[in-house]
């Protein structure tokens, strides 16, 4: 159902670094790049993430309610990943564990350097 998801950035360069590498820690590259904007996904037809400059040129601003959510393959996959996004400078808003109200559960929260919230998580079945 979702093609891509866009975040808003007032610094690019910064951004699309902080990206780089972090995605990199999951095999994932950029596949769209232009002067404001930078998109990474596993591949162009599955589900990716973006960050662009806001094209009405005014100050890019956090979403409050807003998440993106990032599936991984495993429990420690999640660990390598939020780890490898608080050492690249994201800050932590709630470490890695199983959730008691949804067994099976296991996620990790983190702000990217432009205040953006993610979760990296993996469901047990």
């Amino acid at each position: 159902m979702i093609g891509y998801v866009t975040l808003g950035t007032n610094d690019l360069a910064k951004s699309t670094a902080f990206f780089d590498e972090l995605f990199a820690s999951i095999g994932v590259g950029r596949f769209i790049e232009t002067d404001s904007f930078v998109a990474w996904a596993p591949a162009p037809d599955k589900p990716g993430v973006s960050v662009t400059k806001p094209f009405n040129g005014e100050k890019a601003t956090v979403g409050n309610g807003v998440m993106v959510a990032l599936a991984m393959d495993s429990q420690e996959q999640v660990d390598a990943f939020y780890d490898k996004a608080i050492e690249l400078g994201a800050t932590c808003e709630g470490k890695t564990g199983l959730r008691e109200e949804m067994p099976g559960f296991y996620a990790g929260y983190f702000r990217d350097l432009d205040g953006n919230k993610f979760n990296a998580f993996h469901m047990a079945m």
